[in-house]
């Protein structure tokens, strides 16, 4: 058995920093779609343009550049919008170098792996911590083409990270692919036109304090008027004093609004987006402030009445409570979500799910306890082989998705969430758990138990339900041999299994002289002790005598 690996405290993960909400813009005119469809095609036009000198930059880009950048970008806009433009190229070069380097890691890890198993003979046996050699000569041939692959590949990304250059396509790698399949995107070529448009739209304006409303770019009333500062080119098109467009509608914000009517009436900052859904036909307005950090619970606060263990799955949540000394309390619940269907649906499932999970730790007044996954690792092709269906089930678990979404709603409801290392949760809870728990009238699942698992290590319990070695004697005064502190869990008093073999140096069972023949035994109550005895007859022991 190899060594475990070592495991990291479990910790109360810290609140949401900022705040979203969005509101669709309703009763637009023709010349107000015309004005927001032109600003965006042109502020677009600026921030690709600023995005290739960025790239051509490379690393040799300092903040005399950036200043050069802005210069030039001020005049055909303006200071505030080559502001914004300047920081969100920015902010995507930077967001493509964190990619380029993990894209380098993935490829390390598959081109180790496929050279430790190319040197394995064929047909040789992994273990449990190592894979072993490839099945046939055909699979270690192709292997062995696809490490040259992967190779080259490597070399190239390595030799772009050295020299500062990233591969950034605004609007979306995947919209760009689309448009030479266009049949398995079932999109005609004018629909793909009008998507690929409308993803490269830029109408983002950050927000000012102690400015008008918290914005001077994009400005919304308390009432909910929405104006837009025009960038000089298109000034002529301004029905308002100092160049502004304001538009027919109003928006009302039906989530968090009185939040944002009390920060944009106190003049705080308030950043604003416009885009355009082309599946709907709507334009929507997207409005976020930062929010201070909330101070976290001291840990020990959160284990003083209990938790909630939770155990993520491709398509349920399983979870269980835990009072203080982690013992299980009540029935395991199930939350199911449906993952297939589009991207909404899917968003709607998970929010569900996690809803009801949080009414239900709200009623009870208790924390959650969660795993801190991360999956990038198991994703390789490589990892796992020709596991595709395992590949498959880790890749459409949205561990990002539910962490993100159940640390911001939880934050809203008031709830702790604790994060614990995943090491062995799924394996000890089924190997400690699952079979105490299970009952006539419950059966208790490998993801049920895991929740157990998982609570009782945010908790500081141990995993295992026995911790000491058995006592001298069979009298209580060297305490109990499990670490449950209450009476009556399930199995708590039994006896330990029994392990056939040897115990001590001496032969096992079934291994002494006269193992094969118990009826040499002299035991009470054994058959051999209740057959009849014949005594010999007179005369054939005198026969016998003869």
């Amino acid at each position: 058995m190899g060594e475990l690996r070592e495991m990291v405290a479990p910790f109360v993960v810290p609140g949401p920093t900022g705040v979203t909400i969005r509101s669709s813009l309703k009763g637009l005119t023709g010349q107000d779609e015309k004005v927001l469809r032109l600003v965006g095609g042109l502020l677009g036009s600026l921030a690709s343009r600023d995005l290739k000198a960025r790239c051509v930059a490379g690393l040799d880009h300092g903040s005399d550049q950036w200043a050069r950048r802005k210069q030039a970008l001020t005049g055909q806009s303006s200071s505030r919008w080559a502001g914004r433009i300047t920081k969100a190229t920015h902010d995507q070069w930077a967001l493509a170098r964190r990619g380029q380097l993990a894209y380098i890691q993935t490829l390390e890890a598959d081109v180790h792996t496929i050279a430790y198993r190319l040197s394995l003979p064929v047909g040789a046996k992994g273990s449990k911590d190592s894979p072993g050699g490839y099945r046939s000569r055909r699979e270690w041939f192709a292997k062995s083409r696809r490490l040259r692959l992967l190779e080259d590949r490597l070399d190239r990304a390595r030799a772009d990270r050295e020299a500062g250059r990233v591969r950034v396509v605004r609007g979306g790698k995947k919209l760009l692919r689309n448009r030479h399949n266009l049949h398995a995107a079932q999109l005609t070529e004018a629909q793909w036109q009008e998507r690929w448009e409308a993803e490269r739209w830029f109408l983002e304006a950050d927000g000012e304090s102690a400015k008008r409303y918290g914005n001077e770019t994009i400005r919304v009333t308390p009432d909910g008027e929405v104006s837009i500062r025009l960038p000089t080119p298109l000034a002529a098109l301004a029905n308002a004093p100092h160049g502004r467009y304001v538009l027919a509608c109003r928006v009302r914000f039906h989530h968090r609004g009185e939040q944002w009517a009390d920060r944009i009436t106190a003049n705080r900052a308030v950043a604003y987006r416009i885009h355009f859904d082309v599946g709907r036909g709507r334009w929507y307005l997207t409005c976020s402030w930062q929010i201070p950090l909330v101070k976290t619970v001291p840990l020990e606060a959160v284990r003083s009445s209990g938790l909630v263990g939770v155990d993520m799955n491709a398509d349920h949540l399983a979870a269980w409570r835990l009072d203080t000394h982690g013992n299980p309390v009540g029935e395991p619940r199930k939350f199911d979500y449906d993952l297939s269907g589009s991207a909404p649906h899917r968003d709607a499932q998970v929010r569900h799910a996690l809803i009801r999970l949080l009414h239900w730790a709200k009623r009870h007044h208790l924390a959650i306890a969660i795993e801190d996954l991360d999956f990038q690792a198991e994703k390789t092709r490589e990892k796992h082989g020709r596991r595709k269906r395992f590949r498959r089930l880790i890749s459409g678990m949205p561990v990002s998705q539910l962490r993100g979404r159940l640390v911001s709603m939880a934050a809203e409801l008031g709830i702790t969430v604790v994060a614990v290392d995943p090491a062995y949760t799924s394996r000890w809870g089924a190997q400690h758990w699952q079979r105490p728990l299970t009952t006539k009238t419950r059966k208790t699942t490998r993801h049920d138990a895991a929740a157990v698992a998982i609570g009782r290590r945010a908790l500081g319990c141990p995993i295992r339900r026995r911790t000491a070695p058995p006592p001298q004697h069979r009298s209580d005064a060297v305490g109990h041999r499990t670490v449950q502190a209450a009476s009556g869990a399930p199995g708590r008093e039994e006896t330990r299994p029994r392990i056939p073999g040897p115990r001590t140096r001496s032969a096992g069972a079934g291994r002494g002289a006269k193992a094969g023949n118990q009826c040499a035994h002299n035991r009470s109550g054994h058959t051999a002790e209740h057959e009849s005895w014949h005594q010999d007859s007179l005369r054939s022991v005198s026969r016998n005598g003869e």
